[in-house]
């Protein structure tokens, strides 16, 4: 029998599921936007990539970052292992997005 990653909750009782509607920050809309460019309309990548990218996060940063941090880490792990982005054009990206903050 597999043993069971952190991040698989499924089938535990962890109490009621939060169910109601919030409005999304526009990182967190870009984000998902971008998902769907990369899957959908450009194919860089698959949803079982960008899963496992996520899965494999370790436990701490797993359950301190939120959902769409989750999903920002699993688009770059998936994008970087695929070479269709380097280390250094991410970090030139990531530093000249937090000067705009």
């Amino acid at each position: 029998m597999a043993m069971r990653g952190y991040h698989d909750i499924g089938g535990m009782k962890l109490g009621p599921v939060e169910r109601s509607e919030h409005d999304y920050a526009l990182w967190e809309k870009r984000v998902d936007a971008m998902m769907v460019l990369l899957w959908q309309k450009k194919g860089l990548l698959t949803l079982d990539e960008h899963r496992h990218a996520m899965e494999t996060l370790d436990a701490e940063e797993y359950r301190t970052i939120t959902y769409y941090e989750r999903w920002m880490v699993g688009i770059a792990k998936a994008l970087l292992a695929r070479g269709v982005i380097t280390t250094d054009e991410l970090g030139r990206h990531m530093a000249a997005a937090g000067d705009k903050r």
